[in-house]
């Protein structure tokens, strides 16, 4: 019988039922609560047995502690105790040697960027100290970058750098560092292109980037070209002109590169009018009298930053700015109109001021002054002065209008009280004031500079005559027109070092009543510089006047012409020169000479000036030039950024009885 033959047939797969269909409601859930929990195995009596039976809670003992009454008492304050920092007795901690390095750099001299790479070396700032090898490595390969970068900047672009550190033989020798650059050859300017808006002039742009095809391309002088353009373009008319980027192709065959600068330059602008907000010192009516254009002239930002500094110079904002604002307004050349926005921060307008000093010819001298600058808009300012000295006592109180309806020109009214003693007279004065005048400030030197106003005077006064002791009070009753001229071509209002300065001064000066004689005072002033080099200047100066009309013995002492003191002839007192009484004091005359020559030395900051004054004062109508009285000496001058301050030391060359033997004047600014 044939065996039987037992074959295992595979053991049948479950089939896996296709997942269930979601579409008509993807919310459903896979499996439904109900068969999940049919799923789960039931618990058999084996396991129902195998659980001990459950026996009841027994309570637990009730904790006992101690009675211990230091467990609820209050803590010790920390100061009850001895508390001292936990003090380490053993050996401190090794400080690792440091290792020294020297540093050589090859290839950065031959094109100049030595000294740059060592300003910005990481290796250098160390000063050759390092804490292990892993540090001088770290810093060599800062250096190496660097060293790229910088023969990049000055147009070596295929340049390499290389950086080795040779640890030495010996402990006691410091490790080598090399940096060696391969600056390669250097790229230069090929095509040089604009790609910007019609301009007009339509080479402005071009004209005012200083690059010529050919030249290295340097990085800094690239960036010195772009910010000219940047500058000239909101000078003529372009006030939203921005340089928006560049373009340099390079060639590494031909080593050129073409450059192609990118500018937006807005539209072509002319002023417009103005805005203004914030807190208001003054309304945008008052700022247009600062200006210095007129509405419809090309936009130029220099007239805008003088606009600037004309309104921080009136002292009445804590901040203010000035900024074009477009307007959209097209006219058919294609230029836009542009208003100016004055943003302000009206500061303080009170100030209250003292000073006090001490001079040969005046004496001590202490005075005061409140100002309140803005209290009758716009830049209406109350001032009340007041001096308490030796020589001089006085009270007065202005009225004062700045950039009265024009740009530096003011308009003032005053009253005003003094007693002065001086060694040529005694006088008590009284008086009112007024004036209009237009000067120069230092951001505005004028050409033309005048003055005119009038003056009604009360005083009493007593001097003496030349030749006689009388000496007594004599009241003058005076009507004045103070005029004056001034014309500037020098190159700088404190401190000129060229050009040259002329003015006359004076106006008629009647006695409305009681002692005194009608006269025309005429003071013509003349002064020159000439720079012999960029350190020292040849400066030189006359003075003339003259009294018209009457005598010493007529005219009000107070109202003489004098001479002497350290803004006339220095190395002589206040006043001193000219004609004496019979006790030796000055009397005063009706005409005068002077004339000064310096040598203005200058270096740095510091400067030295020798100088020789002459000047007399006489008894005639003009000057005779006669018995001229000459001062020498020597100043020291520091040279600030609001001008110099001057200290002047001089002597009379020939002393005669009551001169000084030295005569001391500080100042600001320069003689004249």
């Amino acid at each position: 019988m044939p065996a039987a033959v037992v074959q295992t047939l595979p053991k049948p797969q479950p089939q896996e039922e296709p997942p269930p269909d979601r579409s008509a409601d993807p919310n459903k859930p896979i499996i439904s609560d109900s068969d999940f929990n049919a799923a789960l195995p039931a618990l058999t009596d084996t396991d129902t047995a195998a659980a001990p039976a459950t026996q009841p809670r027994q309570p637990l003992a009730p904790v006992t502690t101690p009675d211990d009454p230091e467990l609820g008492a209050a803590l010790s304050p920390l100061d009850g105790y001895d508390v001292q920092a936990v003090q380490n007795t053993g050996p401190a901690p090794a400080v690792p040697p440091q290792i020294d390095y020297h540093i050589s750099v090859d290839g950065l001299a031959e094109i100049g960027q030595y000294e740059r790479f060592r300003a910005l070396s990481a290796l250098h700032a160390a000063k050759g100290k390092a804490a292990n090898i892993a540090m001088i490595r770290a810093r060599a390969n800062e250096d190496q970058a660097l060293a790229l970068r910088l023969m990049k900047s000055a147009g070596y672009f295929d340049g390499t750098v290389s950086a080795t550190i040779a640890t030495p033989a010996q402990d006691s020798q410091p490790v080598e560092v090399t940096i060696t650059a391969v600056p390669g050859k250097p790229y230069k300017l090929g095509l040089i292109a604009v790609d910007a808006q019609p301009t007009l002039p339509a080479d402005l742009i071009r004209a005012n980037l200083p690059l010529r095809p050919g030249d290295i391309i340097v990085a800094d002088q690239v960036l010195a070209a772009e910010a000219n353009v940047s500058l000239v373009l909101p000078e003529q008319g372009y006030p939203f002109a921005k340089v928006e980027g560049r373009d340099i192709a390079l060639d590494a065959k031909t080593f050129v590169g073409d450059y192609t600068l990118k500018v937006d330059t807005g539209n072509r602008s002319k002023f417009g009018g103005f805005t203004t907000d914030g807190k208001l010192a003054f309304n945008a009516k008052h700022v247009a009298v600062l200006k210095r254009f007129e509405t419809g002239d090309l936009y130029d930002s220099r007239k805008v930053d003088d606009l600037r500094q004309a309104l921080i110079s009136t002292g009445l904002f804590r901040t203010v700015s000035v900024e074009p604002v477009r307007t959209g307004k097209i006219d058919a050349d294609g230029n836009e109109t542009v208003d100016l926005a004055v943003h302000q921060q009206a500061g303080p307008s009170r100030t209250l001021s003292a000073e006090g000093g001490y001079s040969t010819g005046e004496g001590l001298t202490i005075s005061g002054t409140w100002t309140s600058r803005n209290l009758f808009p716009p830049e209406g300012a109350l001032i009340v002065s007041s001096a308490l000295g030796t020589q001089e006592q006085s009270l007065g109180v202005t009225f004062r209008r700045s950039n009265d309806g024009e740009r530096d020109r003011t308009l003032s009214f005053g009253a005003s009280g003094a007693h002065t003693v001086y060694k040529s007279y005694e006088a008590f004065t009284s008086g009112f004031t007024g004036s209009v005048a237009r000067v120069s400030t230092p951001i505005w030197q004028k050409v033309w500079t005048w003055s005119y106003g009038a003056e009604l005077l009360n005083s009493r006064e007593r001097a003496t005559v030349p030749g006689t002791t009388l000496s007594q009070f004599e009241t003058y009753y005076l009507a004045n027109i103070p005029l004056s001229l001034g014309y500037d071509r020098s190159d700088d209002l404190l401190n000129p070092s060229k050009g040259y300065r002329l003015s006359a001064q004076g106006g008629p000066q009647f006695s409305l009543s009681g002692a005194g004689a009608s006269s025309l005072r005429a003071v013509f002033d003349a002064s020159y510089y000439y720079p012999l080099n960029s350190r020292t200047v040849i400066a030189a100066r006359a003075r003339i006047g003259s009294l018209l009309g009457g005598s010493v013995a007529t005219i009000a002492p107070s109202r003489r012409l004098y001479a002497g003191g350290g803004g006339s002839v220095r190395g002589f007192a206040y006043q001193a020169l000219g004609p004496l009484d019979a006790t030796g004091r000055p009397t005063g005359g009706t005409s005068l000479f002077e004339a000064s020559v310096e040598a203005r030395y200058r270096l740095g900051d510091l400067g030295i000036v020798p100088f020789i004054d002459m000047g007399q004062v006489y008894a005639s109508d003009l000057p005779n030039l006669s018995n001229l009285r000459v001062g020498v000496g020597v100043g020291a001058r520091l040279y600030t950024n609001f001008g110099p301050i001057r200290l002047d030391v001089a002597t009379p060359l020939i002393r005669q009885a009551n001169d000084p033997l030295i005569a001391l004047y500080v100042g600001i600014g320069q003689a004249f």
